[in-house]
């Protein structure tokens, strides 16, 4: 029995660092977005109605990020974008590598030093996520072989 349960929290523990990994890009959106229905609650709009803010500055936001980051040719710009992108995803992962390093390490130190790597792996990630092209499949010629260009 105590196999089971140390497998089963591998397997969590591993689970939740893929959704941490999948879900780093959207750290700005979701932050943006608990920001501005918290605010519109405070303002009386009552907690439909946060949702409803929430859901759409978060939306804009991860909207407008991909267009300007896809749209502008000037790395500079696309540069900014990406790390405004990636840098609360790296404070997610570190936040995220420090609970876990709680559970496990009793030192302090290691704890830092495993949450200051986690963020920085997590941010990277995104970083990464945001820059690398996404890989289109390309379409089969005649052949059934890949396209080719005409030269």
């Amino acid at each position: 029995m105590i196999i089971i349960g140390i497998i089963a929290c591998i397997a969590g523990v591993c689970a939740f660092a893929w959704l941490l990994f999948n879900l780093a890009v959207f750290a700005l959106p979701f932050f943006a977005g608990v920001s501005a229905g918290m605010a519109a609650l405070h303002s009386g709009a009552g907690p439909i109605g946060a949702i409803l803010v929430g859901l759409l500055v978060a939306v804009l936001t991860l909207a407008v990020g991909q267009i300007v980051f896809t749209l502008v040719p000037w790395p500079l710009i696309r540069g900014a974008v990406a790390l405004l992108f990636a840098v609360p995803a790296a404070i997610a992962g570190y936040h995220a590598a420090h609970g876990l390093a709680g559970l496990a390490m009793p030192s302090e130190g290691w704890r830092q030093a495993f949450a200051i790597s986690g963020g920085l792996v997590v941010g990277a990630t995104a970083l990464a996520r945001l820059v690398l092209p996404i890989a289109t499949p390309r379409s089969p010629g005649p052949t059934g072989g890949p396209m080719v260009a005409a030269q």
